[in-house]
């Protein structure tokens, strides 16, 4: 056990095989043993017809909690056995069901004693252990329900890696990031326009000399990803949020967000009240984003973008 010892839990599901592996082999042992001809894996299917007269496969991989294809793969090699026959549903004959033969039902008969020795081996353990297993093995499948351990690694990728990100002022340097950037994403989902060049191509008279600011996420001193917060000329908003991109390699770090974040606090620093933007439904995650940093649909301003469907504000 010195590899477990060195690795930690990040050798959770090795460890949890090899456990899985050992009871396994002393379960077709047992089967052995009681003079039963089943295999481990045939069990939960085979409890599920002792408690009924038929099912379908459905039905059982629903109950079991396994794939259609596995618990069909199951039911050949028991019929192979000679446990199980399938055939038509006496009451809708479009369905195929599955029952348990008279060699299959004589093992109900068997397996009882089997099943109480069985039982109370399980209890001598849990009475000598300091943990009960199978309280936590109830927890484990709960928490995993809400949140599996692969969303729970991104999450865990994204918070390290957003670590290593810095947003900083724009610099001339810059402004070909915050072309490139640009030009990359309104070109995989649209067309350039005419806006979109005045922006891009001359960030410094169009956006900065105007009195707005961009903002530059550097990832490990390189440029990710950028938004620009451009002075707006209306008594009820202040300031628009725009060209904001993020690059594809980038993706899954929590840039937007911080992005987002830092541009809100940018604009709060100066008085402003109000920060409106403009996108398109087609951009889901970025839309997602901007509903979770506080942006409110609005309509009835008149926008410059073709590709514009949808307007939003964020009250500060």
């Amino acid at each position: 056990m010195n590899f477990f010892k060195k690795t930690g839990k990040m050798a959770l599901g090795s460890r949890l095989r090899m456990l899985t592996a050992k009871i396994t082999d002393d379960a077709s042992s047992i089967y052995y043993l009681y003079g039963i001809d089943m295999q481990p894996k045939w069990f939960p299917v085979f409890y599920v017809l002792s408690e009924r007269d038929d099912a379908t496969i459905t039905e059982i991989a629903t109950e079991i909690g396994h794939s259609q294809p596995s618990v069909s793969k199951i039911i050949r090699e028991m019929a192979e056995k000679g446990l199980v026959i399938e055939k038509r549903d006496s009451a809708d004959g479009r369905r195929n069901v599955v029952q348990l033969s008279d060699a299959g039902r004589e093992i109900i008969i068997k397996i009882q004693s089997q099943y109480d020795d069985v039982n109370n081996a399980i209890e001598e353990i849990s009475a000598q252990a300091n943990h009960d297993l199978w309280k936590a093995i109830e927890e484990w499948e709960f928490l995993l329900a809400q949140k599996s351990l692969l969303q729970r690694v991104k999450d865990t990728r994204k918070l390290r890696e957003s670590g290593y990100v810095e947003i900083v002022p724009f610099e001339p340097k810059y402004q070909s990031a915050f072309r490139d950037l640009n030009v990359e994403w309104i070109s995989t989902y649209f067309t350039m326009e005419e806006m979109d060049y005045k922006a891009l191509d001359n960030p410094q008279s169009y956006i900065l000399d105007r009195g707005g600011f961009i903002l530059v996420a550097l990832y490990k001193n390189e440029p990710v990803g950028v938004c620009a917060l451009i002075r707006m000329d209306d008594p009820e908003l202040d300031f628009e949020l725009a060209k904001m991109a993020v690059s594809p390699k980038a993706q899954g770090m929590n840039i937007g967000w911080l992005l987002g974040n830092a541009a809100i606090e940018k604009v709060k620093s100066l008085g402003a009240k109000t920060l409106y933007l403009e996108s398109n439904t087609l951009l889901k995650p970025a839309i997602s984003l901007y509903h979770k940093l506080g942006f409110q649909k609005i309509a009835g301003r008149e926008s410059p973008y073709e590709r514009v469907n949808i307007q939003m504000k964020l009250v500060l």
